[in-house]
């Protein structure tokens, strides 16, 4: 377990220091496009975070929630407006010394966004699959013991089962893996499969797909 969470931390370490490190060599970059371009002086140096912030803040924040386990095609918003703005960084790293012919310091210029562009995509998948390596698995239920009383009456059938109760807010992402799930696989997700994707505990998510068959 504690292997895992170092494993964790230092791809959110090497991501964060990938991401500052584009950050400050976008800066420049984009400063100096912007004079180029005949932009005022106290509006040029401004251009760069707004993009740069863009990307950062949306990386921060699919690292958090895949983190937390939360599914990747509820997060497909906020991937692609991450990729929109890490392609606009390419595009005005590399905009300035194309303008000035100076070719290979356009191809040097496109490392760090496309760097970033990469992270963007593999890093929180890799944090998934992380979050669900380091999830514990469910206690193992005790062994039954052998006794010679004998056995209680079974109870009526309306009271067999007493599944959990689901908060709704759970309820509605189940739903919406569901739909997914059989959107994408053609058949219906198993009570198993929704417990990995909400990473919930069994019992809950059992309670869940009974009520999204029933």
């Amino acid at each position: 377990m504690a292997e895992n969470r170092i494993t964790q931390r230092t791809v959110v370490v090497v991501m964060g220091i990938i991401a500052g490190m584009a950050f400050v060599f976008s800066f420049g970059n984009v400063w100096a496009l912007a004079l180029r371009l005949g932009v005022p002086g106290p509006i040029a140096p401004l251009i760069a975070p707004m993009v740069d912030l863009s990307v950062t803040g949306l990386l921060v924040a699919l690292w958090y929630l895949s983190l937390r386990g939360v599914p990747a095609d509820q997060l497909k918003g906020a991937t692609r407006l991450m990729h929109l703005s890490g392609l606009l960084t390419l595009a005005l790293n590399v905009a300035e010394p194309i303008l000035a012919g100076h070719y290979g310091r356009a191809a040097v210029d496109t490392v760090a966004p496309v760097l970033l562009l990469g992270w963007g995509a593999v890093g929180p998948q890799l944090l998934r699959h992380l979050h669900a390596v380091t999830r514990p698995a469910p206690a193992p239920e005790p062994a039954e013991e052998s006794v010679t009383a004998p056995a209680p009456p079974p109870a009526p059938a309306q009271h067999k089962e007493a599944p959990a109760a689901v908060p709704e807010p759970l309820m509605e992402a189940a739903r919406s893996i569901a739909a997914s799930y059989l959107s994408e696989h053609g058949r219906p997700i198993t009570a198993g499969q929704l417990r990995t994707r909400l990473g919930v505990a069994l019992p809950l998510a059992a309670a869940a797909h009974a009520r999204l068959t029933t």
